[in-house]
């Protein structure tokens, strides 16, 4: 699964390396994206069809939900089941992003022995995961845009760590899965075929309040 991840990638690199047009966000890099949090996502603007990089807050918020505060605002979604779900199924069909990610976190271990890990692509890529975004607007006219993971059977290299992962999606998939060209979406919800580095790391991660490169210092 993904609970915790890592951009610190500036907004003008993402910006040329996802082909991305307009302002770029103010974005200051976070070594501990938590859920609640926002940051940058790469999605098509739905009237030019543009790729645009944008904040919005991680935990989707379905735009026909009466009350953020009083809807469930998952952080990771079932890449099996989110055509099927009312909550995702029309994100899926029209609001489809590109979530970068330096690295994500992983925890194994039971309770009070929990062990963290770091995973990073081992080419040093940002990775781009596969999410959905919405748009919620109040009756006030307050507008939240907010954006989920999707996720899939865990790749061979990372099953010792969740038998879930996030969906990784090469840059040939990038066009297809925003729309932007032909090609079935649902094929490319698949375990990545990539190279990863995998470490240790320190308890400290656990922590939201500590966002510092020390959480990615390898242990041991």
């Amino acid at each position: 699964m993904c609970g915790r991840y890592v951009l610190q990638s500036p907004a003008s690199a993402l910006r040329a390396l996802f082909e991305t047009t307009g302002a770029v966000p103010n974005w200051e890099g976070s070594w501990n994206i938590a859920p609640t949090q926002s940051a940058p996502v790469v999605r098509r603007h739905p009237q030019t069809g543009a790729r645009h990089l944008d904040l919005l807050r991680w935990g989707l918020v379905p735009h026909f939900a009466a009350e953020p505060a009083a809807t469930r605002q998952p952080i990771n979604v079932r890449s099996e089941t989110a055509a099927t779900s009312p909550m995702f199924r029309d994100a899926l069909a029209r609001r489809r992003c590109l979530v970068p990610a330096d690295a994500f976190y992983e925890w194994t271990g039971e309770a009070k022995a929990k062990q963290a890990w770091a995973v990073s692509r081992q080419d040093g890529a940002p990775m781009a995961l596969a999410g959905l975004w919405e748009g919620w607007r109040g009756a006030d006219g307050t507008v939240l845009r907010t954006y989920t993971i999707l996720t899939t059977q865990a790749c061979v290299a990372l099953q010792h760590l969740h038998a879930r992962m996030a969906v990784v999606l090469e840059p040939a998939d990038w066009a297809p899965w925003l729309g932007e060209a032909p090609g079935d979406p649902m094929a490319l919800l698949r375990p990545s075929e990539a190279a990863f580095r995998v470490w240790k790391v320190g308890p400290r991660v656990g922590n939201v309040r500590n966002n510092d490169a020390d959480l990615l210092t390898p242990l041991g």
